[in-house]
Protein backbone atom coordinates (compact mmCIF):
# COMPACT_ATOMS: atom_id res chain seq x y z
CA UNK A 1 0.00 0.00 0.00
CA UNK A 2 0.99 3.25 -0.55
CA UNK A 3 2.20 5.94 1.45
CA UNK A 4 -1.37 8.08 2.50
CA UNK A 5 1.13 10.96 3.52
CA UNK A 6 2.22 10.96 0.03
CA UNK A 7 -1.03 10.35 -1.49
CA UNK A 8 -1.96 13.59 0.16
CA UNK A 9 0.54 15.55 -0.82
CA UNK A 10 0.22 14.69 -4.64
CA UNK A 11 -3.16 15.73 -4.47
CA UNK A 12 -2.31 19.32 -2.56
CA UNK A 13 0.21 19.83 -5.69
CA UNK A 14 -3.01 20.02 -7.94
CA UNK A 15 -5.40 23.11 -8.03
CA UNK A 16 -8.17 22.77 -5.37
CA UNK A 17 -10.91 22.53 -8.40
CA UNK A 18 -8.57 19.04 -9.47
CA UNK A 19 -7.66 17.07 -6.49
CA UNK A 20 -9.57 14.00 -6.42
CA UNK A 21 -11.69 13.43 -3.36
CA UNK A 22 -10.94 10.00 -1.03
CA UNK A 23 -13.25 7.54 -1.58
CA UNK A 24 -15.62 7.59 1.57
CA UNK A 25 -15.49 3.85 2.00
CA UNK A 26 -16.23 2.28 5.01
CA UNK A 27 -14.29 0.16 7.33
CA UNK A 28 -16.18 -3.21 6.56
CA UNK A 29 -16.90 -1.83 2.75
CA UNK A 30 -12.91 -1.79 2.74
CA UNK A 31 -12.63 -4.75 4.32
CA UNK A 32 -14.94 -6.39 1.65
CA UNK A 33 -12.63 -4.71 -0.92
CA UNK A 34 -8.93 -6.10 0.31
CA UNK A 35 -11.19 -9.78 0.07
CA UNK A 36 -12.22 -9.58 -3.44
CA UNK A 37 -8.71 -8.40 -4.35
CA UNK A 38 -7.05 -11.22 -2.77
CA UNK A 39 -9.29 -13.50 -4.38
CA UNK A 40 -8.63 -12.60 -7.83
CA UNK A 41 -4.97 -12.56 -6.99
CA UNK A 42 -5.09 -15.94 -6.30
CA UNK A 43 -7.07 -16.44 -9.32
CA UNK A 44 -4.89 -15.07 -11.84
CA UNK A 45 -1.63 -16.59 -11.30
CA UNK A 46 -3.37 -20.05 -11.85
CA UNK A 47 -4.75 -19.21 -15.23
CA UNK A 48 -1.54 -17.51 -16.21
CA UNK A 49 0.17 -21.35 -15.37
CA UNK A 50 -2.14 -23.08 -17.76
CA UNK A 51 0.00 -24.03 -21.32
CA UNK A 52 -1.50 -21.52 -24.02
CA UNK A 53 -3.00 -23.83 -27.01
CA UNK A 54 -0.56 -23.43 -30.10
CA UNK A 55 -2.72 -22.85 -33.45
CA UNK A 56 -0.80 -25.87 -34.80
CA UNK A 57 -2.64 -28.04 -32.10
CA UNK A 58 -5.99 -26.17 -33.54
CA UNK A 59 -5.38 -26.61 -36.61
CA UNK A 60 -4.58 -30.12 -36.62
CA UNK A 61 -7.63 -30.41 -34.32
CA UNK A 62 -10.26 -28.93 -36.67
CA UNK A 63 -8.34 -30.83 -39.53
CA UNK A 64 -8.99 -34.11 -37.51
CA UNK A 65 -12.93 -33.01 -36.82
CA UNK A 66 -13.24 -32.20 -40.66
CA UNK A 67 -11.87 -35.54 -41.79
CA UNK A 68 -14.40 -37.07 -39.16
CA UNK A 69 -17.11 -34.99 -40.23
CA UNK A 70 -16.52 -35.83 -43.94
CA UNK A 71 -16.12 -39.63 -43.73
CA UNK A 72 -19.43 -39.96 -41.80
CA UNK A 73 -21.51 -37.74 -44.27
CA UNK A 74 -22.79 -40.46 -46.21
CA UNK A 75 -23.14 -42.85 -43.73
CA UNK A 76 -26.64 -43.70 -42.51
CA UNK A 77 -25.96 -45.66 -39.72
CA UNK A 78 -27.57 -44.77 -36.77
CA UNK A 79 -24.46 -44.97 -34.76
CA UNK A 80 -22.95 -42.75 -37.66
CA UNK A 81 -25.91 -40.46 -37.06
CA UNK A 82 -25.01 -39.90 -33.45
CA UNK A 83 -21.52 -39.90 -33.46
CA UNK A 84 -22.15 -36.93 -36.40
CA UNK A 85 -24.15 -34.95 -33.91
CA UNK A 86 -21.24 -34.64 -31.63
CA UNK A 87 -19.02 -33.82 -34.13
CA UNK A 88 -21.48 -31.01 -35.30
CA UNK A 89 -21.94 -29.34 -31.70
CA UNK A 90 -17.49 -29.36 -31.25
CA UNK A 91 -17.48 -28.21 -35.03
CA UNK A 92 -20.47 -25.47 -33.04
CA UNK A 93 -18.13 -24.92 -30.69
CA UNK A 94 -14.95 -24.12 -32.54
CA UNK A 95 -17.08 -21.83 -34.51
CA UNK A 96 -18.36 -19.89 -31.20
CA UNK A 97 -14.40 -19.65 -30.08
CA UNK A 98 -14.05 -17.41 -33.36
CA UNK A 99 -12.60 -21.08 -35.76
CA UNK A 100 -13.42 -21.22 -39.41
CA UNK A 101 -12.98 -24.79 -41.55
CA UNK A 102 -13.15 -24.03 -44.68
CA UNK A 103 -13.82 -26.83 -47.61
CA UNK A 104 -12.82 -25.95 -50.93
CA UNK A 105 -14.73 -28.36 -52.97
CA UNK A 106 -15.97 -27.23 -56.20
CA UNK A 107 -15.14 -23.84 -55.80
CA UNK A 108 -13.57 -22.20 -59.34
CA UNK A 109 -9.40 -21.68 -58.81
CA UNK A 110 -7.52 -18.98 -59.65
CA UNK A 111 -3.78 -19.00 -59.83
CA UNK A 112 -3.80 -16.09 -57.04
CA UNK A 113 -5.68 -17.97 -54.58
CA UNK A 114 -3.76 -18.78 -51.35
CA UNK A 115 -4.13 -22.78 -51.48
CA UNK A 116 -1.56 -25.56 -51.81
CA UNK A 117 -1.72 -27.63 -54.83
CA UNK A 118 -0.95 -30.72 -54.90
CA UNK A 119 -1.87 -31.91 -58.12
CA UNK A 120 -2.95 -31.06 -61.71
CA UNK A 121 -5.39 -33.69 -63.14
CA UNK A 122 -7.69 -33.33 -66.45
CA UNK A 123 -11.31 -33.47 -66.03
CA UNK A 124 -13.06 -33.52 -69.21
CA UNK A 125 -16.22 -33.07 -68.00
CA UNK A 126 -14.55 -29.55 -66.96
CA UNK A 127 -14.61 -25.79 -68.64
CA UNK A 128 -12.81 -23.74 -65.91
CA UNK A 129 -10.10 -24.91 -63.43
CA UNK A 130 -12.28 -26.35 -60.42
CA UNK A 131 -10.84 -27.94 -56.88
CA UNK A 132 -11.99 -31.27 -57.61
CA UNK A 133 -11.06 -32.34 -53.87
CA UNK A 134 -10.19 -31.04 -50.43
CA UNK A 135 -6.68 -33.30 -49.03
CA UNK A 136 -6.33 -30.18 -46.23
CA UNK A 137 -8.63 -27.29 -45.34
CA UNK A 138 -8.10 -23.98 -44.82
CA UNK A 139 -7.99 -23.00 -41.26
CA UNK A 140 -8.73 -19.12 -39.73
CA UNK A 141 -8.15 -18.23 -36.30
CA UNK A 142 -10.26 -14.74 -35.64
CA UNK A 143 -9.93 -14.11 -39.62
CA UNK A 144 -6.28 -14.80 -39.71
CA UNK A 145 -5.00 -17.86 -41.51
CA UNK A 146 -3.53 -20.24 -39.54
CA UNK A 147 -3.36 -23.29 -41.79
CA UNK A 148 -3.61 -23.34 -45.81
CA UNK A 149 -5.67 -25.97 -47.69
CA UNK A 150 -4.24 -28.50 -49.82
CA UNK A 151 -6.10 -29.28 -53.27
CA UNK A 152 -6.42 -30.78 -56.23
CA UNK A 153 -7.35 -29.27 -59.11
CA UNK A 154 -9.39 -30.19 -61.97
CA UNK A 155 -8.95 -28.55 -65.76
CA UNK A 156 -10.85 -28.74 -68.53
CA UNK A 157 -9.13 -32.08 -70.77
CA UNK A 158 -7.21 -31.09 -74.14
CA UNK A 159 -9.59 -32.08 -77.21
CA UNK A 160 -8.28 -34.98 -78.80
CA UNK A 161 -8.40 -34.03 -82.01
CA UNK A 162 -5.77 -30.58 -81.03
CA UNK A 163 -8.86 -28.15 -81.51
CA UNK A 164 -10.29 -26.04 -78.94
CA UNK A 165 -13.46 -24.16 -78.54
CA UNK A 166 -13.04 -20.72 -80.11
Amino acid sequence: MRDRRGEEARQRKQHKEFRIAEPGLQSDERARLRELLEKLAAVLPAADNASPLSESDLAEAATALWRARRKLAGVEDRTARQAGRFLSASQDALDAAGVLVQDHDRIPFGSGMALEVLLFQDEPDLDVERVVETVRPSIYLTGRRIQMGQVIVGRPAARGNGETDA
